[in-house]
């Protein structure tokens, strides 16, 4: 009875020990099929690489795309004309110069965006939008040509000016007056000035010369270039000097004086100086006297 009690003992001990043994499943398939997936990519893209690197694809390619070329024109798909729209300023033969298509071309192989970038080189081009237009084959530009806001005076020449302050280099006879900026570095200053004398349009229109001196500070010239006002303008604060001569002018009418030159240079004071002055002195205003004059 001992002994197979001891049996029993040993059975059941050997029992609970298998019971804690864990047993891990069997990977070794899905890390076999894993390894070669792997392996299949590597070997893939190495051979990828290969074809690069011998021009065989790109060569294929370049077949393939002139066959292709070739079949869309047979079956009519070349140029027919082409459409401008937008142009004032820029003359046709430049612009058919720039673009170098004529009717015939095989219209799928045009290169839209080289054709943009040419005709954006054009000095009155600010943006163009080339596309196609299919039955009948088309090539539509669409420009948008610069606008004049002024004439730069450098070294005894004349440059117009757009409104984003680019030097276009091309001749430009302006109809009617326009602003003429002289200086160097005055294209690129320009538009901050008009933003800051911007506050009363009639008198910015009697606005004819703006001269930037020694790429620091404006002097301005109203009504004529000759004979008309010469405004000095500080070098900070441009703004609030402008507006402080509008409020004067409001009050006391110095715009419409016989003056030669209003300096706005020193701050809290205006010096003016009249047509006139008989051996006298400019006169000197301070805030307090601005009324007196």
């Amino acid at each position: 009875m001992v002994e197979e009690s001891q049996n029993i003992d040993n059975q059941k001990s050997e029992a609970v020990k298998k019971s804690n043994i864990v047993t891990e499943p069997k990977e070794f398939v899905a890390r076999l099929i894993g390894n070669l997936i792997v392996l299949g990519l590597i070997f893939g893209a190495a051979f990828i690489t290969l074809l690069l690197n011998t021009d065989m694809v790109e060569e294929k390619f370049q077949v393939w795309s002139e066959e292709w070329y070739e079949f869309a024109a047979k079956q009519g798909l070349v140029l027919d004309d082409v459409v401008i729209i937008g142009r004032d300023k820029t003359s046709k033969e430049d612009l058919l110069n720039a673009l170098q298509v004529k009717r015939g071309d095989n219209f799928l192989q045009l290169d839209i965006h080289e054709l943009k970038n040419r005709v954006e080189a054009l000095p009155w081009v600010k943006e163009a939008v080339v596309k196609r237009k299919f039955f009948p084959n088309v090539l539509e530009v669409n420009l948008q040509e610069r606008q004049v806001r002024s004439i730069w005076q450098i070294n005894e020449k004349f440059h117009p000016i757009d409104e984003d302050g680019h030097v276009i280099d091309a001749p430009f006879k302006p109809k009617a007056p326009i602003l003429l900026i002289v200086g160097e570095g005055a294209p690129q200053n320009i538009n901050q000035l008009l933003k800051e004398i911007d506050s009363n349009k009639k008198v910015l229109e009697r606005v004819k010369v703006a001269n930037y001196i020694s790429n620091r500070r404006w002097n301005l010239v109203l009504d004529d270039i000759e004979n008309g006002i010469t405004i000095k303008l500080p070098e900070e604060n441009v703004e609030q000097a402008w507006k402080k001569l509008l409020k004067l002018d409001a009050v006391n009418g110095i715009l419409k004086r016989k003056l030669t030159i209003i300096d706005l240079r020193l701050k809290g004071k205006i010096t003016v100086k009249l047509k006139k002055t008989d051996g006298k002195a400019p006169v000197k205003l301070n805030k307090a006297k601005e009324r007196r004059v």
